[in-house]
């Protein structure tokens, strides 16, 4: 309480209107109270930390800035949920297009979410893992599991799987690093590439079992930035395999890597970034994965700890471990619209 009631203090003392109910002062020195408050702020930026209490957050802003309105609010750092009011079909999808936030609600309130049908968790520095009440929840609790078995979870989950919404079955950076290792002679990594490719589920947007009038969807997204770390090239070049399976895009400690990434081709280094020190707080890591034996397994792990911001996982691999657990290099995120709000469901116009 006492935080929260700082907080307010500070924003009145800065000039922010707040407007609270009159509550007699008995009532508040008789337990950990705080009035229902409200508070225009100028920007999302005035807010430093998470608030937990009835207090609600107001910043006015022009149509031409919803852009940058999003912005602010992923540089928050926190994504457990966003919610968005709109008739507007363009405006719906350029909010989920731009939003980090492992729940998304349309025309709909934000909570109340349902095992299946909203799987709930966060991202950032509201999440680190699997959605509670996810297809793959089940898989991260595993040390191992088929490299198939994430992409079936979803299957025998989701209501409907457009066929349509899948990226193609070998991205193209995927494509040509399978390409330049054949021309190497390395059939085992262009192999490892189209297997990885088979098992992903990056890039689904499957539909969730739900009430009429409402629409569930599950969007497994690749983690952005994912260091790789690896005491050879044949593990480096597995691991590089893995993230670009998922579409997202690896970073290479610049000493050991130099000589190998120099030898890849244009849309393979494209995905594929140097850096001269990871350990330095301003390099974005989203998830690691490390070939190595226990020693360097320990110290990576304790490296990663100490960086500021949300906690990044780290997947350890046993040097010539090809199997790479894809699930840990996704985010996944779910979308609830309320189609009635829009004037309803027209799919169910096809309904016999």
């Amino acid at each position: 309480r006492q935080g929260i009631l700082e907080h307010i203090a500070t924003l009145r003392a800065q000039g922010r209107r707040v407007f609270q109910p009159a509550v007699p002062a008995d009532v508040l020195a008789a337990g950990t109270f705080v009035p229902p408050t409200l508070i225009e702020l100028e920007s999302i930026a005035e807010l430093r930390r998470e608030v937990f209490g009835p207090v609600l957050h107001v910043v006015r802003y022009e149509r031409e800035g919803l852009d940058a309105l999003l912005d602010q609010i992923n540089a928050t750092g926190y994504g457990l949920t966003q919610g968005l009011h709109t008739r507007i079909d363009e405006t719906v999808e350029r909010v989920v297009r731009r939003a980090q936030a492992g729940n998304i609600y349309v025309n709909r309130n934000m909570v109340g979410a349902v095992v299946g049908v909203q799987p709930f968790g966060g991202e950032g520095l509201s999440g680190t893992g699997p959605k509670a009440g996810g297809p793959l929840y089940l898989l991260r609790l595993l040390s191992r599991h088929p490299a198939g078995l994430a992409l079936d979870c979803i299957r025998s989950t989701a209501a409907a799987m457009p066929d349509g919404a899948r990226q193609g079955a070998l991205p193209a950076p995927l494509q040509a690093l399978a390409a330049w290792a054949r021309s190497a002679g390395d059939e085992t990594l262009a192999q490892r590439c189209g297997a990885l490719a088979a098992a992903s589920c990056s890039g689904l947007a499957c539909t969730l079992p739900g009430p009429t009038g409402e629409r569930n969807q599950y969007l497994p997204s690749p983690r952005e930035h994912t260091l790789c770390l690896a005491e050879n090239d044949a593990d480096r070049l597995v691991q590089l395999a893995a993230v670009l399976a998922v579409g997202g895009s690896a970073l290479w400690p610049r000493a050991p890597s130099a000589a190998l990434h120099a030898l890849l081709p244009a849309a393979v280094q494209a995905c594929t970034r140097l850096v001269d020190d990871w350990r330095n707080a301003s390099v974005a890591i989203d998830a690691v994965l490390h070939h190595g034996d226990a020693d360097s397994l320990a110290a990576t792990c304790r490296a990663i700890a100490q960086r500021p911001g949300p906690i990044v996982g780290v997947t350890g691999l046993q040097p010539g471990d090809g199997d790479v657990p894809l699930t840990r290099l996704v985010l996944e995120r779910a979308v609830s619209v309320n189609t009635a709000a829009a004037g309803g469901n027209a799919s169910l116009m096809t309904m016999a």
